[in-house]
């Protein structure tokens, strides 16, 4: 319980030391600069994290490959069906990531609407507004008190004729699950942004951009969290408070690396940076 509260405390303190982006090895694709904010506590990580060569696509499928692992009293055997991980060096998205940067995605669509939705487990409000606009407008860091039916998301909704030739140089990741195959949901959203939990189908998570921090929990151990609270404000208020046993499973994904997160898993999303990030959902 110590541990827990520490690190809670840490990460409610760190949230008050923005700090700007010095000593990174590159720009960020010109997402961040000089003035920007960023939150500086990346959190615990408690997920396997495996480099690629680690773990073929065979093995991601054998629920025999790894030893079963307990989480709450519930047996996670397997990771394409029951545990989430993240992977390294599983693909190379180079030129996918130079497209992204934000002087090539704003000529190439800052004349394009682009679909918002609000920043909560439901999701009702839908505001359109040019990629412009919402990168000069509503792109920003995010106070730990705002709601999430105030807070306006670019993810998913993405028009696929008008992305195409962008998504088209995109490389998925190549573990794929029988029967399904993958849909594309794209995502440029600034630091202190997220969605609260939420669970749906399997499907993997890559940042380009930024750093994205993840808090997942299983089908059968739903989370405590108020729909229109954010996940900043859950992460200040819920998070340092909860027992050992009531932990989330969690990790910050960095440029390169993919999440893997199963089936019906409950999860939450908080951005660390401004971020530019792909989802890759099977169906």
């Amino acid at each position: 319980m110590e541990t827990r509260t520490a690190a809670g405390v840490r990460f409610w303190v760190l949230l008050g030391l923005v700090s700007r982006f010095a000593g990174l090895k590159d720009d960020g694709g010109g997402w961040y600069g000089e003035s920007d904010f960023r939150l500086e506590d990346e959190g615990p990580c408690n997920l396997d994290v495996l480099d690629a060569s680690e773990l073929s696509h065979q093995q991601f499928l054998d629920r025999d490959h790894i030893q079963g692992v307990s989480y709450r009293g519930i047996l996670l055997k397997w990771y394409a069906f029951s545990r989430p991980l993240v992977l390294r060096g599983l693909t190379d998205n180079t030129r996918f990531r130079l497209l992204c940067s934000r002087s090539s995605l704003l000529r190439d669509y800052g004349s394009r609407r682009v679909k918002l939705s609000t920043a909560n487990t439901h999701s009702y409000r839908k505001v359109e507004v040019p990629f412009q606009e919402y990168v000069d407008v509503h792109l920003r860091p995010q106070s730990a008190d705002a709601l999430g039916s105030d807070t306006l998301y670019f993810f998913g909704d993405n028009n696929f004729t008008e992305w195409q030739s962008l998504f088209q140089q995109y490389e998925p990741p190549p573990y794929v699950l029988p029967h399904t195959s993958g849909a594309y949901s794209f995502g440029i959203a600034g630091a202190g942004t997220g969605v609260p939990f939420h669970w749906h189908g399997a499907g993997f998570s890559e940042v380009i951009y930024g750093r994205k921090r993840w808090f997942l929990y299983p089908p059968e151990s739903r989370p405590h969290f108020h729909p229109n609270r954010t996940t900043l404000s859950w992460l200040t208020e819920t998070y340092p408070h909860l027992p050992e046993d009531e932990a989330p499973l969690e990790c910050t994904i960095r440029p390169g690396e993919v999440l893997f997160f199963p089936d019906r898993w409950w999860h939450a999303t908080l951005n660390l940076d401004t971020s530019v990030f792909i989802s890759t959902f099977l169906g």
